[in-house]
This record gives C-alpha cells, structure tokens and sequence, in this order.
C-alpha cells in the first residue's frame, strides 16, 4: 500500500465517494468480488463475518440500486475493522483495482462549492479549495461556457443580477491530472414580487422571501404561482394542492399552460432544506368557465339575471364566470386494522405492509391515522369505539380492514385473531353495524376500504338487522366481488396483495372518491395473475363530489374536534429518550421509535465507555408477560434482525434493537430493566453487571385501554343482532346505490368448509412475485395465497408459519386520560 494512507482509520468512517468507487469495483467483479472478500474476512475471528450475514448481503442485488459490498463493509466497519485491515484483505483478495481506490489521490478537493439561493443585488460567493503535490490552478464555469478572470479559489460576483443564475463548476489542476468539482446551482431571485416582505441575511437560517398570491383566471389561460426563499444551499420545492403534494411540482415556480376547473383549489409549498422546513401561505386558485353570450337583438331580463351572467349592460358579449363550491371536510379520521397472527385460522402475511403503505397514504391527505395489528375481538370492538369519538358533524371517516372475513345476507364481517373455528356473527364485527354509528355523527363522508373474503359463512344463519339511514356520503370498496375471495400473492418477501398493489397508485389521485376506485377496478382488471378470479367491487350512494384530498375547515365545532384530535394524538407519543448513567462511569442512550400504533422499537446505544474497560453492551430485559416480545429478537445488532424492515434506514446505526408489539395488551406501565455488561483488563475480563429499571408509563396505543372490558355503548350494540334470514336486512348504501361489477361471472362458490381440506392442494400459490405484501382471500385451486377470509371450518389448510414483521413510521405523542366516547343510547337490543 502507498505512503499517506491512514490504516487506524475506521472503514464506517470512508467518505462516500471512496466508498462509492470501492463497491462498484467489488459489485462488478466475479472472482475478486465482494464474495470472495467476505470469505477472507470470515477467517479472521475478530470480525466475526458470519454465513447469515454473508446471506444478508447477497439479498441486497434483489434492491433497486442495492449493493452487496456497501452492506458488507457497513457490517465490517461496525465490528471495528480499519482501512488498514481492509488494505491487507484486499492485497491477498488480488483486486489491485479496489485497492488503487484507497490509495491516496495525486489531487484532492477538500472543500466543495455549495449551491446558493440569494436576493438579487447581493454578493455571490462560491468556494472550491484542493490540494495536490504540486500547486493548483483553478478555472470555474458556467453550465459549459468559462466565466472571465475567474481563477481563485472563489468566485466572487459583486453585485449578482437575474442573468448570473445557473449552474456553476470548477476544474482544478495539479500538473497532468485534474478533477471537476461537483455542480452547484445558483438560483436569483426578484424580491420586488415578494409583497413587501423584507429581505433577512443569509446568515442564519433559511428564509421565505418570496409569498405566492391568490389567483383568479379562467379555463384555458395559464396558471403561474411562484414562491421563494434564501439560504444555502438553494432550498428544495414541493407544490400542493388541497393538502396533496402535486407530481413533478418541485420548482419555486408552478406553471400550468392550460388551466382547467379541476386545477381550482388551494395552493401551499413546502421548502426545505437539510435541517429545516417551512411553508408558504396558503392561497386560493378559483378556475372559472368561460361562457360567451352573443345577443343579437334586445333581450329582458331581470338584475339578477344581469348578476348571474357577470356582465355590463350595454354589451354584446357576457362572460359567466361560475366557480364551484369547493367542499370540505371538517376533520378528516381514519382507522387501519390488519390482522394477521390468527389463533385458530390460517395466518396472513400481506396486511402488515398493506396497513404501512396506506398509513403513510393517508397521511399526506392530512388524515388522523391509526395503524393496529393484530386484534382480538374486544380490542377491535375497542378500537372501533375510539375511532367513532372523533367522529362529529362534516368529518371523513375511513375504515381499511385487512384480514379473513365473511359476508351474509349483505352485510360484511370482520374476523378478530381470537375468533374460534368456526366463527359466527357474535365473535366478529358487522361493518354495517359500524356504518349506522358512523351515521348518527353526522358526517360528511363515510369510506370503507374491506380486503377480505365475501364467501357466505354456512356456520352463521344470522344477521345484524341494520335500517341504516338513507345518506348520500357512503363508499364501500370491496377487494373482490360478492360471494368470492380475495388474494395474496405468492412470494418470499415483502409484497402488497392485489387490491392495495392497485389502490396505492390511485389513492392520491384529486378526483372523486368512486372516481378514484373506478380506475383501481380497471387497473385491476388488466392484471393477468386474478383476471378471472378478483375483481374489485365499488357501492356508493355518493351524490356530492367528495374527494379524499377534500382540504379541512373545521365546522362549528372546532374547538371539540381540535380537543378529541388532541387528545387521540396524545396516544400516538412516543416516550421520549434519555440518557442514563451508571457507576462505572459508562452512558446509554435510550432511544424508542414506532412500527405501527401498538408497536414500539426500543434501542439502545453506548454514549460513552470508560477508557479502562475493554467490553461494554446495554441490552433491556424483563418486560410484561402482557406484551409480545420474542426473546430470539430482542437486543440484535440491525434492525433486520428482529424484523424491521421499512423502518431500519431511519433508525441510528451501531445499536441493539427490540421490537415490542401487542401494546393494547398492556394493562400497567411498562416497565423493563436495561443492563449493562462490562469487562475491565484489569479484572482479567471478568464481566461485571449494572442494571436500572425503566418506568415509561403507557406508550402509543396503550394509553387507550383498549383491552378493556367491552363499553355498554360501544358497537357491540349493533354487532350482536340476529335477523332471520327469510328476510334480508336493508344495508348499505340503500335503495339509490349504484353498484359496479367488473367481472361479474368469474368466481366460483366453493364447497362447504369440512370439505376444505379435501378440495384444495396444499401449496396453491399463484407465481407472482411484488415489491410489497398486501391481504386477501384463498380457497380455490387456482388461489393466490391464504385468503382475508376462510370458511369458519376445519383450517389446517393454511400458512402455518409466523409472517414477517414489518416496521412503520406513526405520529406520535405523550400523556393521555382515557377518551371520553358518545355513542347513541337509543338503539335497541334484540333477542336472539
């Protein structure tokens, strides 16, 4: 190895560009690759690079723009590894390409320009220092042309107009060789359409100059908003509109040559920076019609006619300018339920990663989300009760459910993870049921989004007799059609299920709600794995054009709804974390992060290590025998380890994590135990132990009870009603339903459950392989994956194996009294 390399240094410590160039040359070599590399490595005890891990790697040429190599230096770096050692692996390796990478560049750019966002008038300075064995000469550009007597390190350009914005670069020279810095960007702005809002210095942070105005024009001008702001380097842009980010809207200037009334709406731009974010003002985009009028002759009519028309008498052409209402949501709510880990049915593994994606959906329409796996039948009874008390006057309420179910005489049920074999109405939730309450709030749009089974379930001839009222605000979406099934699809990782693989593409769409599922059916007919065999299925009795990106205005009750919203965040907060420290004088951090609404991801991290002890690790122990905690993935060295997946680039690296889910079992504080182990040389590396009880009352979702006892008034009310099946009960959407079928014939009605066993082979997976997992329904031959729905009979037919655990982001929040709910009284209860 050349002089002036740094053996001591550690790998994980590499600039990016070394690291960069060094895994192309290993990712691209077969014999003297990355492989070949690990196996060197695995003979030295020290690092400890073990067959999983080698497994780990590979799995990464199956990512987008995954490498093998970055993962296993990471994995190197971790255990202590130094450019040193890797020099020497390298030098037995025989790649003389990987290791001419770590040799000492002839020249270097230590520092590198930065883009710049700046108010025109201003000084621009931009800076690119190298060094190299010999002295350097500079020369900078703009875009391909060379800016005149620019030969310093800096470019000055006192006072900077519109004309220098543009993309800028600088070439160093150092004898024979020479490098390029990296493009930087200079954008100028005009503060004389700022409004008068003054101009800050650029020291300090980033700064919103540049404010854009309500517009009024008509269909087919164009439509021009523009914001801006300062700072260094030049912010980053995103457009919404309605609470939706707009696709490809990424510049401080919006432009839309020719505006239709579907572009009317309320505009807003998110910039941002690397450390900072902040938003514009909201304004109002009104897109009117243009109506001509011609009049030949003298016409009568009345002032409000004249009004009506926008015109001036006298003249010959009228302009009617006739702006839509816009409507809105006064608070918009939602419940996700994903159940998966059936006690005495065949397991599902899609509607965790089906839950994450519409969470994080839902959210960027400005919804209240709530994510749950896993509940029982009193949990979800629970759940339903809580999400009914935030319901009120104008709200959108959606309810995503994911898991086995059924369908009798119209009416759709849920299936909990302790429902017995076979279940029947009394054990699982009737959706209708849940509906009526949703009525009796009053609110403005009522979306059911149901990924499960719609077989009849032989076991249960009774039904919920549900008079719902007649209202145009109601929106059923079935992932399959009546009296069929739902799919997963068949693969070994991560993937979405049919309808949610389809809904996701469309759900941020800005058209009306059965607009938008209109499409995902026409998606989902064109997908050859379930032509034939799903197809989704759309009731709706919606008259108005409501739309999830509807914007929020709060009713006349806002002050009750902020203080329901307020106190159901305060269930979503993540404890806070800390530092702790112990008599020997080492420190751990002690971080939390959140999966789902009832999963929290403990992790803990050494701050600081006395310098005469030679081992030191924190790992947390003893919690409540209430919470699911796997013992085999408690305190592993990568998120991965125990699970998290979606979730593991967001969280801090050279930790031990613990996953702990099940959080509305919990009926105390949670309390646990960290321990730390330390060894010191001079006690001849006999490990020492200091533990410390950690008290961090009810996280998330727990601070809801929801494994209390079911509340009087709760849904169960209307759950639990027999109707006998000469007569079917009215349910949703009523009489002036429209109702969509798109592939009206192609399910078949498979025998009865007993016979399950005998109808069906044991591995009847259809070969589809996706990104991401989602729920459905299996039952006949040519079925996806084990179903959302299964007979209520004999189920030794399914998965058996636990599914993987996914990780997903959650808002989040601290102390909570119990959420007071109003439910109605009146309803009464029939006998069965």
């Amino acid at each position: 190895m050349s002089d002036g390399l740094d053996r001591s240094a550690r790998v994980g410590l590499m600039k990016e560009p070394l690291v960069k160039k060094l895994c192309e040359v290993l990712d691209k070599s077969s014999s003297k690759g990355w492989r070949r590399l690990g196996e060197i490595v695995a003979s030295d005890r020290r690092f400890r690079v073990s067959p999983d891990d080698m497994e780990m790697c590979s799995l990464k040429v199956l990512e987008l723009e995954g490498s093998p190599s970055r993962t296993l230096l990471r994995l190197m770096g971790e255990r202590g590894c130094t450019t040193g050692h890797l020099a020497d692996y390298l030098q037995t390796l025989g790649n003389t390409d990987a290791l001419q990478c770590l040799k000492p560049a002839a020249l270097q750019i230590l520092i590198q320009p930065q883009s710049v966002a700046l108010v025109c008038g201003h000084n621009l300075r931009l800076s690119c220092h190298a060094v190299g064995k010999s002295p350097v000469q500079y020369q900078w550009f703009k875009s391909k042309e060379e800016v005149p007597n620019s030969f310093s390190s800096d470019l000055v350009i006192s006072p900077v107009y519109l004309k220098d914005a543009g993309f800028y670069i600088c070439r160093v020279n150092c004898g024979g060789a020479f490098e390029f810095s990296q493009w930087v960007q200079v954008d100028v702005l005009d503060v004389s359409v700022s409004c008068g809002q003054g101009y800050h210095s650029l020291e300090g942070r980033l700064k919103l100059v540049i404010q854009p105005q309500s517009q009024r024009t008509y269909v087919g001008e164009t439509l021009q908003l523009e914001c801006g702001a300062v700072g260094r380097p030049v912010p980053r842009y995103q457009w919404h509109r309605n609470g939706v980010p707009l696709p490809n809207a990424t510049r401080r200037k919006l432009v839309i040559p020719h505006s239709m009334q579907d572009h009317g709406g309320r505009y807003r731009c998110e910039i941002s920076s690397s450390t900072e974010r902040m938003w514009t003002n909201e304004v109002d985009v009104a897109i009117a019609p243009r109506i001509s009028v011609q009049i030949s002759e003298a016409m009568e009519c009345s002032e409000d006619d004249v009004y009506a028309i926008g015109g001036v008498l006298g003249s010959s052409e009228f302009l009617l300018n006739n702006v839509p209402e816009q409507l809105f949501a006064t608070d918009k709510v939602a419940l996700l339920i994903g159940n998966l880990s059936y006690q005495n049915h065949p397991r599902l593994k899609a509607p965790m990663v089906d839950v994450y994606d519409l969470t994080n959906l839902l959210r960027q329409l400005n919804f209240q989300v709530v994510s749950l796996l896993d509940l029982t039948e009193a949990e979800m009874r629970n759940a339903v009760d809580e999400f009914l008390s935030l319901l009120h006057k104008g709200v959108y309420g959606l309810l995503y459910y994911a898991g086995h179910g059924y369908e009798n005489y119209g009416n759709s049920f849920m299936v909990p993870v302790d429902a017995p074999s076979p279940y029947r109405s009394a054990n699982c939730l009737c959706v209708q049921s849940i509906l009526k309450l949703m009525q009796e709030k009053e609110t403005g749009l009522n979306v059911f989004l149901l990924d499960m089974c719609r077989k009849r379930n032989i076991h249960d001839d009774s039904a919920p007799n549900n008079v719902l009222r007649v209202t145009a605000n109601i929106v059923f979406g079935y992932a399959t059609c009546q009296d069929a099934e739902a799919f997963e699809l068949s693969s070994s990782g991560l993937t979405n299920g049919v309808f949610v693989k389809f809904l996701k593409r469309r759900l941020l769409d800005d058209e009306k709600v059965t607009v938008v599922l209109d499409r995902v059916a026409e998606d989902m007919g064109q997908f050859d794995a379930t032509k034939g065999k799903q197809a989704l299925e759309i009731r709706s009795s919606l008259s108005e054009r409501r739309a999830l990106t509807d914007p929020i205005l709060p009713g006349d009750s806002a002050d009750l709804a902020h203080a329901r919203s307020l106190q159901w965040a305060k269930a979503h907060e993540l404890p806070e974390s800390m530092c702790m420290n112990f008599d020997c004088g080492a420190q751990i951090k002690l971080g939390f992060a959140a999966e789902f609404s009832n999963v929290l991801i403990i992790y803990t991290h050494i701050v600081k290590k006395p310098e005469d002890m030679s081992f030191c690790q924190a790992h947390v122990t003893d919690f409540s025998q209430d919470l699911d905690v796997d013992p085999k993935e408690m305190n592993r060295e990568t998120p991965e380890e125990t699970g998290i997946y979606l979730l593991s680039s967001n969280l801090p690296q050279h930790c031990l994590y613990t996953r702990v889910s099940s959080l509305q079992k919990l009926r105390e504080e949670l309390v646990f135990t960290v321990c730390l182990q330390g060894t010191f040389t001079a006690m001849d590396d006999e490990p020492v132990h200091w533990t410390k009880s950690i008290d961090i009352g009810k996280p998330l979702i727990a601070r809801l009870d929801l494994n209390r006892a079911v509340r009087r008034n709760s849904c169960l009310q209307t759950c639990l009603m027999p109707h006998s099946p000469s007569h079917s009960p009215c349910h949703s959407p009523g009489p002036e339903h429209h109702l969509h079928h798109h592939h009206p014939h192609h399910h078949q009605h498979r025998g009865s459950p007993q016979d399950h066993n005998r109808l069906l082979p044991q591995n009847h997976y259809l070969d589809v392989c996706e990104q991401q997992g989602a729920a459905g329904v299996c039952g006949d031959p040519f079925c996806v994956g084990p179903s959302h729905s299964e007979p209520a009979g004999d189920s030794s037919w399914g998965l058996s194996s636990s599914p993987g655990r996914l990780s997903i982001p959650i808002e989040a929040t601290d102390d909570i009294n119990e959420l007071q709910t109003v439910f109605i009284n009146s309803l009464q209860l029939q006998p069965q």
